[in-house]
């Protein structure tokens, strides 16, 4: 059997505001599409992908923009990176989520005039309550992705990655599995969840009103509600072999070794 999968948007939800049942909306509009185009109705093994915007917005983590970088500052864990120019001060870091992003995820874009959105405060819980809430009203055993757009290092521009998740394998881990030619396989760990989110960008994008879209054909990464969430992806510790930015480990190191440096000096005087 040839793999394959498939993925389409679900057009037709509205502008969403604070207090916004997001279950009742992605209901009605996937119910809408799928009275013109009964190919298109839930089944099980499908998954949604929702981006974070309009979880964010029912939410009401919009703020105004002129207090985004006081927002910035108080979802900010720590600065892994920051770069002044002319426009200001360009910061990535490390959000209360647990993310690496610029500006701790707060954005202006696809939000009124005059505000800025926070993420959602918790996206694996709001990817919990969307899928169970769907699961109940189709009835069927579903996944869901939330994504957010994030940048990468070493690579220009930016894809969607989960953010939030629920009902569904995050990785396939095939360390001690073997390749096509049989050789061992030591590190390969597919992150599904991610490859997901951006496969759905592409027929949801950020200029097309579409923010919802539905993945079919891998259903063998559905699970139960209560598998690890997104957060579970996150390098930690030791593990994050990128902690800082260039300029900021220079620094830091320069900062260890004049301290070091002072301290011998004073031990020669003693």
């Amino acid at each position: 059997m040839t793999p394959r999968f498939s993925v389409w948007g679900i057009p037709g939800i509205p502008e969403i505001e604070k207090g916004d049942d997001l279950v009742a909306l992605i209901a009605a509009a996937i119910a809408a599409q799928a009275a013109a185009d009964p190919d298109l109705a839930l089944e099980t093994g499908d998954i949604l992908v929702v981006t974070s915007k309009i979880v964010s917005k029912a939410e009401g983590m919009q703020v105004p923009a002129a207090e985004r970088e006081q927002a910035i500052a108080a979802d900010t864990v720590r600065v892994v990176a920051e770069r002044v120019h002319p426009g200001g001060t360009f910061r990535i870091v490390e959000t209360r989520q647990g993310l690496v992003m610029a500006a701790a995820g707060i954005d202006m874009s696809n939000v009124p005039e005059g505000l800025a959105l926070r993420l959602p405060a918790d996206p694996d819980a709001s990817a919990r309550a969307l899928c169970a809430g769907l699961r109940e009203r189709f009835g069927v055993e579903l996944g869901l992705v939330i994504t957010d757009t994030i940048g990468r290092a070493w690579r220009i521009g930016q894809t969607d990655m989960a953010i939030g998740a629920a009902g569904l394998q995050l990785t396939d881990d095939l360390r001690g599995a073997a390749d096509a030619n049989g050789r061992p396989l030591h590190v390969t760990q597919a992150v599904i969840a991610d490859e997901i989110a951006g496969a759905a960008d592409l027929v949801k994008g950020k200029t097309t009103g579409i923010p919802v879209a539905v993945v079919r054909g891998l259903g063998r990464f559905v699970l139960d509600l209560d598998t690890p969430g997104a957060r579970s992806l996150t390098r930690t510790g030791d593990d994050d072999m990128f902690r800082f930015g260039s300029a900021e480990a220079y620094r830091l190191g320069y900062e260890a070794a004049m301290a070091e440096l002072k301290t011998k000096k004073k031990q020669r005087q003693d």
